[in-house]
């Protein structure tokens, strides 16, 4: 390998410095830290930080515009001058850094991280950060919490302001949890720095400060609305109008599309949403596309969406073909309605990446038809699954049959 020139090496020199910078401002920041923030030109950060740091900034202070940018115009418009961006904390947790690296070379700029609102609250608690789920809901969906509430967790959740404990209280009541225990830590850090305990159902705490952090310590009613790990959700925790793959086809299905961390799922012909929310579900990376074509399941989709913690699904109302032009490329694809129309399932398998996997179910003879024309000329794998369940007969029971599905697997070489 060839090395690089001296001009090269010049250009990837580090011009900007992030400073993550804690409630103890400027006593909590090593020697190197602070030199950073009194060599620089041009200083960036929010109020708070600049506040903060006040007393080392030699250069020009900037707080961020509102709305934030988060192409970093401003910052990028100085490369190759000092400049140094004030973060909370850790940069790089849920932090500006992230923003940043976007947009710059991690060769040219150097960080000097603080503990995190996480760490801090771990210690403050005597909690095993490593043992327990941490979440940002600052800025994002409270429902972001939900797929956390199990019974006997503990979970650290970062809010957006003052009303973020009273809000998350309540989601906790409305959901079952309601006599899990409930610490807001305040401040963390700083002088004004304060812990206040209590149940969710008996929350009546005010004046928060709005740097907060809420550590919760999960208690399940016998009725709480726990979305386990593990694929086939029952089928009651999404609302439906019958368009849902049923949980034991599901668990299959998804099983079948094996997601791994980072990939794109297209759901074509969505109904429920509930393939898509399951996916996205199984790790934090995985992103899903619901395509739906009917208004009040379209409307199902995003309040089952929400409801089961998965905000983030991506929803395009419209009939497929049509309705998949121009949408990023998948790495998987499930199709569960409307495959059988005329296009869909060319238009599919023309848009799967290298080594995606197409997962169709059938329950109509007409598609059934589509999935074996597809696996006589492609190949794959066909299964046919049979469900009976027991259900009432008069006084007794009996075994009623579910319609039975052909699954179609196919991996695009």
């Amino acid at each position: 390998m060839a090395p690089e020139s001296s001009s090269s090496l010049l250009a990837a020199r580090p011009w900007l410095s992030i400073v993550g910078i804690g409630e103890d401002g400027l006593e909590g920041l090593g020697e190197r830290a602070r030199a950073a923030i009194a060599g620089a030109a041009v200083v960036f950060g929010g109020r708070r930080h600049l506040e903060l740091a006040a007393a080392a900034i030699t250069g020009e202070a900037r707080a961020w515009p509102q709305p934030f940018d988060t192409a970093m115009q401003a910052v990028l418009a100085l490369r190759g001058q000092k400049v140094c961006v004030l973060a909370s904390g850790d940069p790089f947790f849920f932090g500006v850094g992230v923003t940043l690296a976007r947009h710059v070379p991690a060769a040219e700029f150097y960080a000097y991280p603080s503990p995190s609102a996480f760490s801090l609250a771990a210690a403050r608690l005597g909690w095993a950060l490593q043992d327990i789920e941490t979440v940002s809901l600052h800025g994002r969906p409270l429902d972001l919490v939900r797929p956390l509430l199990h019974p006997g967790r503990k979970v650290l959740a970062l809010t957006s302001d003052a009303a973020g404990p009273g809000a998350l209280a309540r989601l906790l009541c409305d959901e079952g949890f309601g006599a899990s225990r409930l610490t807001v830590l305040e401040a963390l850090g700083g002088d004004g720095e304060r812990l206040s305990g209590t149940l969710a159902r008996d929350f009546a705490l005010t004046g928060i400060d709005p740097l907060n952090l809420v550590a919760l310590e999960i208690t399940a009613e016998p009725a709480a609305r726990v979305l386990p790990l593990g694929f086939g959700l029952p089928d009651e925790l999404f609302d439906h109008d019958g368009q849902i793959t049923k949980r034991e086809i599901r668990a299959a299905t998804l099983s079948a599309l094996s997601p791994c961390r980072g990939e794109l799922l297209w759901d074509i012909g969505a109904g429920s949403g509930s393939i898509g929310i399951e996916w996205m579900l199984a790790h934090p990376s995985l992103q899903a596309i619901a395509v739906e074509h009917h208004a009040e399941r379209a409307a199902r989709i995003r309040r089952n969406a929400a409801r089961c913690g998965v905000p983030g699904l991506t929803l395009v109302e419209g009939k497929a073909p049509e309705a998949l032009k121009d949408l990023p490329r998948p790495d998987a694809i499930f199709i569960g309605g409307g495959g059988s129309g005329t296009g869909v399932m060319e238009a599919a398998l023309s848009a799967l990446r290298p080594g995606g996997r197409l997962v169709a179910n059938a329950v109509t003879l007409e598609m059934e038809q589509v999935l074996l024309a597809c696996h006589a000329r492609l190949g794959g794998s066909l299964t046919r699954f049979s469900v009976d369940r027991a259900e009432p007969v008069g006084r007794m029971t009996g075994w009623r049959p579910a319609m039975p599905v052909t699954q179609w697997i196919y991996r695009h070489q």
